[in-house]
């Protein structure tokens, strides 16, 4: 297959974790016999310091004529610490879910057994989670009317949703559940939003028409804590883009860092894919990021396209490095150093080698190849 891929490595430790992501889907080129092109685009606080907009047309253009989009993080300190900055990083990629069309993301949130111990949670309370959330992802309040008083005293922001943004998300989320344990969860906050009320309204008639789906639902506050204290009675997750934003984030903690969490953004032409964590700027160029999320992002990218094989070894090579302790410091208590590019590194090998078992960890950290 051929592909061309835009690449938006973005902002902190975007480059970094991208360029990992970019090593493993070569390796993938190679043994699978692919070839994928990949174009760079500037997007976030680098193209704000370019260009002076956070996505350039030009970049938007390459966007476009892409297959699909491989995009690392953004956000900076001198933008966000700055709350009367007029032009933002973050308007960048609003910019581009919306020009793309991009009104669903999916966020895949699987327990490790090999990273049952790293997570705050109990072991017996996570082990065998496996959830997919569909958040809306261009409707909302990120994107509703926004307003402030002469005076700067007063501001709002409007939560607005149509039927037809519903209805587009909410079908996918059905489709996905019945390709695995055949339940939805409508997270909403129906008790008090009038637009949470219409996705409950819209999502129960739909429902009707996937009659081997159960459907419930959850108010926002209660799936929170839920998500905490049991998350394996979640299948697929369905909510708006707000709580969405927040509940993936949190449910980041069930694996034990927010470095795994992998995420693809789709719409009815084009495609995003990217980890959910952010540009994490205190760690740039420290060599020290997990770079699995952006890894696993790339996966997503080869299922998007039907590759289901190659993606799914790269996931096998992910859980081997998991298993055999090549992470990266926010999941590696030890006091062997590994490093982004070592994790990297040790999955472009085990693709090239996956039925090698003789795996020898410390020439990891000499730059040698860590299968023998």
């Amino acid at each position: 297959m051929k592909l061309n891929i835009t690449v938006l490595p973005g902002d902190g430790i975007g480059p970094e974790v991208t360029e990992q992501a970019i090593k493993v889907l070569e390796a993938i080129a190679a043994e699978f016999d692919h070839k994928l092109r990949f174009n760079y685009g500037l997007m976030g606080a680098e193209a704000i310091d370019a260009t002076g907009v956070p996505l350039p047309k030009e970049t938007l253009s390459l966007c476009k004529s892409s297959d699909a989009i491989l995009f690392g993080a953004i956000g900076t300190p001198k933008y966000d610490n700055d709350p009367s900055a007029k032009v933002r990083p973050e308007q960048g990629l609003l910019e581009l879910r919306k020009s793309l069309g991009l009104f669903a993301n999916i966020r895949p949130v699987v327990a490790y057994e090999y990273l049952l111990d790293k997570s705050p949670l109990k072991r017996d309370n996570i082990q065998g989670t496996d959830i997919s959330i569909y958040r809306e992802l261009t409707g909302g309040i990120y994107f509703g009317e926004k307003k402030l008083s002469e005076d700067g005293n007063t501001a709002s922001d409007l939560c607005e949703y149509s039927r037809k943004e519903i209805e587009r998300i909410a079908h996918l989320a059905f489709k996905a559940a019945q390709t695995r344990k055949k339940k939805v969860t409508l997270v909403d906050k129906a008790n008090v939003l009038e637009s949470s009320r219409l996705w409950r309204k819209v999502v129960t008639e739909l429902g009707e028409k996937y009659e081997d789906v159960a459907l419930e639902f959850l108010f926002v506050d209660n799936a929170a804590m839920q998500l905490i204290l049991n998350p394996k009675q979640f299948d697929v997750i369905l909510t708006e883009n707000m709580f969405g934003d927040i509940i993936s984030d949190e449910a980041s903690v069930i694996g034990g860092s927010i470095g795994l969490l992998a995420s693809a953004s789709i719409g009815n032409k084009y495609a995003l894919f990217e980890p959910i964590h952010g540009s994490y700027p205190q760690a740039k160029n420290k060599n020290i990021a997990n770079p699995i999320a952006s890894i696993l992002s790339a996966a997503m990218l080869l299922d998007h396209f039907g590759l289901t094989t190659e993606a799914n070894l790269i996931r096998k090579a992910v859980e081997k490095s998991l298993e055999l302790g090549i992470t990266t410091p926010d999941l590696n208590s030890s006091n062997i150093e590994v490093t982004t590019s070592n994790v990297g590194d040790f999955i472009e090998d085990f693709i090239a080698n996956p039925e090698d078992s003789n795996m020898n960890f410390n020439n990891i950290h000499m730059g040698q190849s860590t299968i023998i």
